[in-house]
């Protein structure tokens, strides 16, 4: 005899209550990513200003002026922790949309010749990005 996987009921009114969660949770997500944007957009040109403004004192190339200028460019190297996090936020976007999606699916009713949705909110890797500081890991470029 098949064995019937064990199931939990839950009031459509919850589910919609969830759902609505998890989509407002995507859009402040979003809103994140582009507060990131911005600000590492701005931390940029704030480096590149700083660069020129050096390289017109070139001429007094001194170790003081080597060092704020290696600390520029190391600086801008750490900046890809934007694109981490990013990355982080896309993925965990498209995760709580497919338990949106999932949750939506699983509680309301199909109508007539409605298919079902073939959602999988897990993607295949736990994370694109394994890197927990600037200094080890490694990250996905796209």
């Amino acid at each position: 005899m098949p064995q019937t996987p064990p199931s939990v009921s839950l009031p459509v009114n919850l589910v919609a209550d969830l759902q609505d969660s998890l989509l407002m949770a995507m859009t402040d997500l979003k809103r994140l990513e582009g507060l990131l944007d911005h600000a590492t957009g701005n931390l940029m040109e704030r480096f590149s200003t700083a660069n020129h403004a050096l390289a017109h004192l070139a001429g007094n190339d001194n170790e003081d002026i080597k060092s704020i200028r290696l600390s520029l460019h190391q600086a801008v190297t750490e900046l890809q922790f934007h694109d981490m996090a990013t990355q982080l936020i896309v993925h965990t976007g498209k995760v709580l949309q497919g338990c949106a999606w999932r949750l939506a699916d699983e509680a309301m009713a199909l109508e007539e010749g409605e298919e079902p949705l073939c959602i999988d909110p897990t993607p295949e890797r736990p994370s694109p990005v394994t890197q927990s500081e600037m200094d080890a890991g490694s990250i996905d470029l796209f």
